[in-house]
């Protein structure tokens, strides 16, 4: 009996991480504990950690520019801010769009940066849809099995990834000032 279950393990276990991961879309939302997270480090060179902290303070003020956005943590001393920032995706010309909320986490040093974006929610706004904020990987987990919840969920995705992209971008070309 032992053998047979042990045997099952083995043999589904592949099967289960493949379906949990995969991601046949074409757009690369990367995820960690099947969540939508994006984390990059950068290593600075002739930098100050109280210089890198005041350009990414700075950063995430000007960044979101909507309603909604707030500084949560800031700790100068232990070089930590981490906020609420809110970005919008327009879908289509019918007036449609996305607000998109999420975490944000930077941490900087004498030698450099890090930054994470997690925590995302979506928003429609638009007619006949319940506007409450839900959990975007119940969305992109139905996409990528290819049962999206609209004919939007493609420039969704593909907003929420050039968005995000964007986004860490401005915060690399502020810290290198």
């Amino acid at each position: 009996m032992l053998k047979k279950l042990l045997l099952s393990i083995i043999i589904l276990a592949p099967v289960v991480a493949i379906g949990q991961t995969s991601n046949n879309t074409g757009i690369p939302i990367p995820m960690k504990d099947n969540k939508v997270w994006y984390e990059k480090s950068y290593t600075l060179t002739n930098t100050k950690k109280a210089n890198l902290y005041s350009n990414g303070l700075k950063w995430f003020k000007a960044a979101f520019p909507y309603p909604g956005k707030n500084i949560e943590l800031t700790n100068e001393q232990a070089g930590e801010i981490k906020g609420t920032g809110i970005f919008k995706i327009v879908i289509n010309n019918t007036g449609a769009y996305y607000w998109i909320r999420l975490k944000v986490t930077i941490d900087v040093t004498d030698s450099g940066y890090s930054v994470k974006a997690t925590d995302f929610y979506e928003k429609p706004i638009k007619k006949g849809i319940s506007n409450e904020y839900s959990k975007i990987e119940y969305r992109w987990w139905d996409f990528r099995q290819g049962k999206p919840w609209s004919a939007e969920d493609q420039g969704l995705f593909i907003g929420l990834d050039s968005t995000a992209t964007s986004m860490m971008a401005s915060l690399q070309k502020v810290m290198a000032k």
